[in-house]
């Protein structure tokens, strides 16, 4: 049995290595920025991608490695179901993240915008909130980006078009940039 999945993902870790460590190091400076100024970093992302805001907003918040840390400001935006179906019921799906980002975002905050299109409306309303209200914001982006690329602060995209690939090297990536973080809480 061949592990293709498994050698198709070393090749592309191999080219993301190389292609994303400066944006990479640009979002650990973001995030690191964020939490000593006493802000919160929110993650936001549809389906695999709302898990994945789910994890690493978990890791920041209890830990990710077994050391002792103080908790870092994080949360998912994806994780409130009431709050969700009554902002798709009442405002459309489109503003799910927009209207938690206008109710909870704050200048000096960070809402880490997750996706493989990139052109998901409901991310695209949350990046325009976000600018709106002085939040930074990063994509967590593949292929070419999509609209999301143009509208966020820092767009990392991950060169694939393979959703499946391009999630596991966005978590990846974010499993990098919390380890970072850690270290220096």
């Amino acid at each position: 049995m061949s592990l293709k999945h498994v050698a198709e993902l070393a090749v592309l870790a191999q080219q993301s290595a190389a292609a994303l460590e400066t944006p990479v190091s640009r979002y650990a400076d973001l995030v690191r920025a964020t939490l000593q100024a006493g802000g919160t970093v929110f993650f936001a992302g549809n389906g695999g991608s709302a898990a994945h805001g789910q994890h690493i907003a978990t890791e920041y918040v209890i830990r990710y490695q077994p050391v002792k840390r103080r908790a870092a400001a994080a949360l998912a935006l994806s994780t409130d179901s009431s709050l969700i179906t009554a902002g798709a019921n009442d405002l459309g799906f489109d503003e799910i993240f927009a209207r938690q980002v206008e109710a909870l975002g704050r200048a000096g905050d960070l809402l880490v915008l997750i996706s493989t299109s990139g052109n998901s409306n409901n991310l695209l309303r949350a990046a325009d909130v976000a600018k709106s209200r002085g939040v930074k914001t990063v994509g967590l982006l593949a292929g070419g980006g999509g609209k999301l690329a143009a509208k966020v602060d820092l767009a990392i995209v991950v060169p694939t078009n393979d959703t499946a690939l391009a999630q596991e090297i966005q978590l990846a990536v974010d499993h990098h940039v919390g380890s970072v973080i850690e270290a220096e809480l």
